[in-house]
């Protein structure tokens, strides 16, 4: 049932919309993912917001924090496993499809989190926010919004959490023999520690975990393709010559690749997906744009940085005699490139990689658990819940969580594209708003009362706009 669903949703429904709506939004946002990229960049250095009282600890958290927090979601399994996986299964050419959708999908990733900057809501000193949000808000539909949490919490504090777990279990079982319960149980405590400290605790972890994990696999995947460069051209004209293998189409092949492409694409970038929102949405910032910006930076980082990292070890080790699933594979590629060390080196990153995703895809579930019920006890059950699937992922089989993961992510992404393709001319209007200040050599601000048709914005209007103004000039006096 499961792979009889993910192939009408992966070969049909996802495959014309995710590349459908990602292209309407570049088209309508000018491009912004390409022409703001310096903006983006400058965006990533900012503080908490200019905040009146000065504190990220009493306003939220800052942009930076935001960004590693859903980074850290994204960047896990999927650009190292999941990469392996795309590969096996639809050739070299998966790499051009996945770098197509982040290139194309960072225009989602900018809506939807702009959208979630947009419609966020108070949390004691902090916010939180998403598409259950913007859903309930702005399309005026709290069901679907509940439904988008159920599906959600269950994907990513769940089913995804099991992926991970699964796949840490994996590489260290392969690399040091260590059995995939001890590892389970102890990603299990390890995991019970943070979460039950808040989301405070979740953004000071993440914050310094992901640009330590990135940089140095980024660093030794460059060593790889220094070591092997003259045979770069081959690998690029493999990518090429998969991605549009016309010859082969009757057999399945560029069917393969698209697909595959796509699939691990979207469960790495999570571009239109819904669930870097969810992060977006709590950063203090004076305009939702600058969100949006930085968010979308985030698809780049994931896919055309650190997947395409992956993709090379692989492809330049010879894929097709490699050993082993999954991450397995990218240990072994990487084995043949410098040493044992390699398999040692993979397994220390995807502890990295993988436990940092499970902290942040557990703050997902934690929002939309929030936006369906106020009850506490809810939120302790799902903090438990998480923790026992990290615990079970770890020794489960593979292909049942991979399999599990790509449905509910396919399920996720309908509702969350149906929703910013509604509200995307909102998201428009905001990007106008922010780029006419920019010209005006301004740090924009966001007066909702300047833009129109901003209904059920409550963060965004009165007297808290008018505190993060003062506060703005007298930073700058």
């Amino acid at each position: 049932m499961v792979d009889f669903l993910n192939n009408i949703l992966w070969s049909y429904v996802l495959i014309v919309g995710l590349i459908g709506v990602g292209i309407y939004f570049s088209i309508k946002t000018k491009f912004a993912q390409f022409r703001m990229l310096k903006e983006m960049i400058r965006l990533l250095t900012e503080g908490a917001a200019d905040g009146v009282k000065g504190s990220k600890e009493e306003k939220g958290i800052t942009s930076f924090q935001a960004f590693c927090i859903s980074t850290a979601s994204r960047v896990g399994t999927g650009n190292m496993a999941g990469v392996a996986l795309a590969i096996a299964a639809g050739g070299p050419g998966a790499v051009f499809w996945m770098w197509m959708l982040a290139l194309i999908g960072s225009a989602s990733a900018f809506v939807e989190s702009t959208l979630a900057q947009l419609y966020k809501v108070k949390d004691g000193d902090a916010f939180r926010g998403g598409p259950a949000y913007y859903m309930e808000k702005a399309l005026k539909n709290r069901k679907l919004g509940i439904a988008f949490s159920i599906l959600i919490t269950v994907c990513f504090g769940l089913i995804f959490n099991s992926v991970q777990s699964n796949t840490i279990a994996m590489a260290f079982n392969g690399s040091f023999g260590i059995s995939k319960t001890v590892v389970a149980v102890t990603l299990a405590v390890l995991t019970a520690v943070i979460i039950f400290g808040g989301v405070k605790r979740i953004a000071s972890f993440v914050e310094k975990v992901v640009p330590v994990m990135a940089v140095c696999y980024v660093v030794v995947a460059t060593v790889v393709i220094v070591m092997n460069i003259t045979q770069v051209p081959a690998v690029f004209g493999m990518i090429i010559d998969g991605a549009f293998n016309f010859k082969s189409a009757a057999g399945g092949a560029l069917g393969a690749a698209l697909m595959q492409g796509i699939k691990r694409g979207l469960f790495s970038n999570e571009a239109g997906m819904g669930s870097a929102p969810n992060a977006a949405a709590t950063a203090t910032v004076s305009h939702p744009v600058k969100q949006g910006l930085i968010q979308a930076l985030g698809v780049f980082t994931d896919t055309i940085l650190i997947c395409s990292a992956t993709a090379f070890i692989i492809l330049l080790s010879g894929h097709q005699t490699l050993s082993g699933d999954g991450i397995q594979m990218t240990q072994s590629a990487l084995s043949m490139h410098i040493g044992n060390f390699g398999g040692i080196f993979i397994a220390g990153c995807i502890f990295l990689f993988a436990f940092s995703s499970v902290i942040g895809n557990y703050y997902y579930g934690e929002a939309n658990i929030e936006f369906m019920t106020e009850n506490k006890l809810w939120l302790q059950g799902y903090r438990a819940a998480v923790v026992m699937m990290v615990l079970l992922g770890g020794i489960a089989g593979l292909k049942v969580v991979w399999g599990l993961a790509d449905l509910f992510m396919g399920f996720m992404a309908v509702l969350n594209l149906y929703a910013i393709l509604k509200l995307g001319p909102i998201a428009f209007r905001l990007l106008d708003d922010y780029s006419d200040q920019r010209k005006q050599g301004l740090d924009p601000i966001l007066r909702a009362e300047t833009v129109d048709d901003l209904d059920g914005v409550e963060c965004w209007t009165g007297s808290e706009t008018a505190l993060r103004k003062a506060g703005q000039k007298l930073k700058t006096i």
